[in-house]
């Protein structure tokens, strides 16, 4: 019993067990070991007998379900608004009893209730046991059936409960044919029965005090359009309380709510404007599947005023901190001229609600700069959502974007999942690494920016949203255009309002303010404010002079981490070994000369001239076959030399 102990709580199950004689003696024996999850009351009494006193029962302190046999049980089924659980023999309770039979006489017969199973008949016949076979359904049926087979000479009989003490009474040998096990899995059957009733009442009290708290109106009917359920909502806009309601067809109460056509053809109708009682109400009808089967239909009725009050816009409220844009325009260090003209261009894109594409390396800040153009923006106090496009593979970045309806796909959430879009409604959601997009949602997001609406997967209407687009990439979008990688239409719907955010190595004037401002938000972090030593900080920037910072600020900011901590406090003004320093941030000294006196030929487009240049003289100068190796179009080929040679 540790299964049943294990996983129901709450007070203890209350089972009837209805059987006498042989039967109750089972019953008796086994219910001892039920009592850690069941109260067992066990009732030697038949029939109507027995009814009366499961009433009884069930007047006191109740009883979740019946545990009974034969013709006894079927009476029960037929007289009872209870679950009955019948005691079942199985394969084994028949060979047991035959054994027992065929050792106390020659000629035995097998009773059952109900019908004789087909395969026991043919199982008689095929070994020629000579075993008479009979079955009853009511106490006089179970009676004639004894005499009959006392008049065949029938010694023993293999029976239920009521036929053995006729037996008995008749002077054969009455053998039952329920064993321990066969009551066992009764009553284990039966203490699932009633934990499954149980938490369906629990389920039907939420759900009746769910719906009364609804401020949309709730009907429920069955099949003949009785009313079965109706919430306060509803009796307030119909006019009658549920009293009056419940049990009456609905098109006879208020003929606008008929539900007849939905019971008829099983379709649902959504969000239909009609009057109700003078008053304007959107209506949905829906059918009531339960498993499998057509049991009836509910009706819902919503006030349009308060549909407008709470308007999609809320979608937008209650989003958790990490959906609000932490940094502004200010936060972007510097005072460089490229980079003092990146704000301008920002703030001037913030006041227009067209599309942002941000162009930059990795680690330059492009998300920052969105949650900047965000936060200048008017809609700075709705949701900004980013998500990297580079991050999560196809069919999960598809359902991530565009959420899904329940039972869209095979482990979908219930309820369905609201996607990014949706989350952003009213806000701006930041699309970062755009170029990793697949082609297949490309033209999906095409359609959000052309038609501002969301189709969630698996679903048939689409959602209307109002929000903001801002897209970022490392990647040249028009080259990826050019090798089908990326979709002309989308590029050009991305590409409205343009900003580059420029490398760290185009504007080394910021580096000692940059590298002032992360060692103190470092500092910060590690909780030790000495760590932020501005002769450290100095070395690091006096021995940065020259490198390409191929990481950019993201790269500056772990560098200058690693040197912190490795350094550890200092006492104030104290300077690090230039030795220290290359040990600890090696790739600043790694084979450089400073930048005045590096030649063209070490620049990062001046490398990729030379790559250029080396495959087509591998090739003997086959331009072709030269872009095949490059996994570059010959355009691209033609056009990266033509740029490349002139800017030599």
């Amino acid at each position: 019993m540790a299964l049943f102990s294990s996983s129901f709580s709450g007070p203890r199950l209350r089972i009837a067990a209805v059987g006498f004689h042989g039967l109750r003696t089972l019953l008796e024996e086994l219910a001892p070991s039920y009592s850690p999850v069941a109260e067992v009351s066990i009732l030697d009494k038949a029939y109507g007998d027995a009814v009366e006193g499961i009433m009884a029962l069930r007047q006191a302190g109740g009883v979740d379900v019946v545990v009974s046999a034969g013709s006894n049980g079927g009476f029960l089924r037929e007289h009872l608004d209870l679950p009955v659980v019948l005691v079942k023999p199985g394969g084994f309770d028949v060979m047991r009893g035959l054994a027992r039979a065929s050792g106390k006489s020659r000629r035995a017969a097998l009773v059952t209730y109900g019908v004789v199973p087909p395969e026991l008949a043919h199982f008689n016949e095929r070994f020629a046991l000579q075993l008479e076979l009979r079955s009853y359904t009511t106490e006089e049926d179970a009676e004639a059936c004894v005499q009959e087979l006392v008049a065949l000479g029938v010694e023993a009989i293999v029976a239920p409960g009521l036929v053995v003490d006729l037996a008995k009474a008749y002077g054969l040998d009455g053998i039952l044919l329920y064993s321990q096990g066969a009551v066992r899995e009764a009553m284990e059957d039966a203490i699932e029965v009633a934990r499954i009733a149980r938490l369906e009442a629990a389920r039907r009290e939420k759900l009746n005090t769910i719906l009364g708290q609804l401020k949309d109106g709730v009907v429920a009917v069955d099949l003949d359009e009785r009313i079965e359920t109706v919430n306060p909502s509803m009796e307030a806009l119909i006019g009658l309380p549920a009293e009056q309601l419940i049990g009456q067809r609905l098109a006879a109460v208020q003929s606008e709510l008929s539900l007849a056509h939905t019971l008829r053809t099983g379709e649902a109708e959504l969000e239909q404007v009609q009057q109700v009682n003078g008053r304007t109400a959107v209506v949905t009808r829906m059918p009531i599947i339960e498993q499998g089967r057509h049991t009836g239909a509910v009706l819902v009725c919503q006030d349009p005023i308060a549909i407008q009050r709470l308007d999609r816009s809320l979608r937008s409220r209650g989003q958790p901190p990490a959906r609000n844009a932490k940094y502004g325009l200010a936060n972007l260090i510097g005072e460089s001229s490229a980079l003092t003209q990146v704000r301008r261009r920002a703030l001037a894109c913030a006041q227009s609600s067209a599309t942002v594409l941000i162009v930059g390396e990795s680690g330059t800040g492009k998300e920052l700069l969105a949650q900047g153009i965000h936060n200048a923006s008017p809609r700075q106090a709705q949701p900004f959502v980013a998500i990297n496009c580079a991050a999560f593979p196809d069919s999960l970045l598809e359902s991530e974007l565009f959420g899904y309806v329940e039972g869209a796909f095979t482990g979908s959430s219930r309820g369905g999942k609201v996607g990014l879009f949706e989350a952003a409604h009213t806000g701006t959601i930041f699309l970062d690494e755009i170029g990793e997009m697949p082609l297949s949602l490309q033209t999906r997001l095409l359609r959000v920016l052309q038609e501002r609406e969301v189709l969630r997967i698996g679903a048939t209407e689409p959602t209307p949203v109002d929000l903001r687009v801002i897209a970022a990439t490392h990647r040249d979008l028009a080259e990826q255009v050019l090798r089908g990688e990326f979709r002309q239409d989308l590029y050009y719907r991305l590409n409205i309002l343009l900003l580059r955010l420029p490398p760290l190595r185009e504007r080394e004037g910021d580096l000692p303010l940059l590298a002032r401002h992360l060692a103190e938000k470092i500092a910060g972090r590690l909780n030790n404010r000495r760590l932020a030593d501005d002769a450290l900080i100095q070395a690091i920037v006096e021995a940065a002079q020259g490198y390409d910072w191929p990481g950019n600020i993201r790269e500056l900011e772990n560098l200058i981490e690693r040197a912190m901590v490795f350094r550890g406090p200092a006492p104030a003004g104290q300077g690090i070994a230039r030795e220290t320093l290359r040990e600890i941030a090696p790739e600043l000294f790694a084979g450089r000369e400073p930048r005045a006196a590096r030649p063209l030929g070490d620049s990062r487009e001046a490398v990729e001239l030379g790559l250029i240049r080396r495959v087509l003289a591998d090739c003997g100068g086959n331009r072709e076959l030269a872009a095949g190796r490059l996994g570059i179009s010959r355009t691209t080929l033609w056009r990266k030399l033509k740029r490349m040679e002139e800017a030599c």
